[in-house]
């Protein structure tokens, strides 16, 4: 990454090109020679955790800053949830069934994508974590509309690469599951959820406790799929146990289509409205 300001010092990057030409010596192999910020076994040591955690937020902040995105639409939801053409293979009837949220998912990016390119691609991308399932069809749906989209992707223990839909340039990949939470979150205009596992319910609540608690403010979050969510979420009982306030069930509204996403994020105001209701529908 290039910097631009005037500076009478030697840039870094200078010198660690010089470096790979210094004469080979015992002194020169040593590790202790070695640049420090071009060190991978010195920046991989467990006192650098601090550094690592911070130089993931910076990476994905200042490209996204240098590409002039202001505002981005998150898209959580479950990785193995296949495309229609594809429902024959999927590992149980449900999710076979559930294969109908991938094309809402991928509507839902391509109609919002449209709607971001008025603004030049600054407002309003689309991100979501650059995997297979709901996340392919977000990024694809982007793709679809002419437009770009992120994903933010991080390194699992089994063999994994990111979707091919997402812009190649804003692909990134994280160690921190806190750090790339944090990157979902930075820019959120509306938080749209699909039906997922453990992944997608952890994004989700963490969402929620943020604006439930104030330390964020509040946004549309949408979930797609009320059948689904009623079957795995006895969220009234939440209420009724007083473990939630009941005005806790207002953060949220479910939805279907992605016609009716674009709907009430277009009409949301942010207070009062009843869970599930679409206004003005």
């Amino acid at each position: 990454m290039k910097d631009d300001r005037n500076s009478p010092f030697r840039d870094a990057g200078t010198d660690r090109s010089a470096v790979a030409h210094v004469p080979d010596t015992p002194q020169t192999r040593a590790p202790a020679y070695r640049l420090a910020f071009a060190d991978e076994d010195f920046l991989c040591r467990d006192e650098l955790r601090p550094v690592r955690l911070q130089l993931e937020l910076l990476k994905p902040e200042l490209v996204l800053d240098e590409r002039g995105i202001e505002s981005t639409i998150v898209l959580f939801g479950g990785a193995r949830i296949p495309e229609p053409a594809k429902k024959n293979s999927a590992r149980t009837k449900t999710l076979a069934d559930l294969s109908k949220y991938y094309e809402q998912a991928r509507e839902f990016a391509r109609l919002m994508t449209e709607k971001s390119m008025e603004s030049y691609g600054r407002e309003n991308v689309i991100v979501t974590g650059g995997g297979p399932g709901v996340m392919e069809a977000g990024n694809r749906g982007a793709m679809d509309a002419g437009g770009a989209s992120i994903g933010l992707n991080i390194v699992l223990p089994h063999e994994q690469a990111p979707n091919e839909y997402v812009t190649p340039d804003l692909c990134f990949n994280f160690h921190y599951f806190a750090i790339r939470k944090m990157h979902f979150l930075m820019r959120a205009k509306a938080i749209c959820v699909f039906p997922g596992g453990f992944g997608t319910l952890d994004e989700t609540f963490e969402a929620l406790t943020l604006i439930q608690t104030g330390r964020m403010e509040r946004v549309p979050v949408l979930l797609f799929g009320r059948a689904f969510w009623e079957s795995i979420i006895n969220w009234e009982a939440l209420s009724e146990a007083g473990t939630i306030s009941a005005e806790d069930l207002e953060l949220f509204r479910f939805v279907e289509t992605a016609e009716e996403a674009i709907h009430a994020i277009e009409h949301w105001d942010g207070a009062g409205e009843r869970r599930g209701e679409i206004p003005g529908r």
